[in-house]
């Protein structure tokens, strides 16, 4: 599964923006979809997923201002970035948990987009 991620840009504290990945082709094993950040500190944390039961679960820092949501009929992935911060610049990954009977649980990551928070 290929994921393409797109959106990132610069933007003043306060702002907004929308973050989307596209996923390469269908699939109806989805165990979960995700946004992922690594900033300043390297690692890469998570700031939001989908889980296939229908549960959302947002990071404490980013609760309240932003919002994950797919688009199914078009495979994609997007997630609204609102109050921005400049503790949120990172490069921003999406991730898509799928499951087949071959393969088990894997994880495909798209490749990454920069969003900078200016203060």
């Amino acid at each position: 599964v290929q994921l393409q991620a797109s959106g990132g840009g610069l933007v003043q504290a306060g702002g907004s923006l929308r973050l989307s990945c596209e996923v390469g082709r269908s699939t109806s094993q989805i165990n979960s979809m995700a946004w992922y950040r690594q900033g300043s500190t390297n690692e890469r944390e998570l700031v939001a997923t989908i889980i296939s039961d229908g549960r959302i679960i947002y990071a404490e820092a980013v609760k309240g201002r932003f919002t994950i949501f797919r688009d199914n009929a078009n495979n994609a992935l997007y997630l609204q970035m609102n109050s921005l911060k400049p503790e949120d610049t990172a490069v921003y990954f999406c991730n898509l948990n799928e499951y087949t009977p071959t393969t088990g649980a894997v994880d495909y990551w798209g490749q990454g987009t920069l969003v900078t928070v200016s203060s």
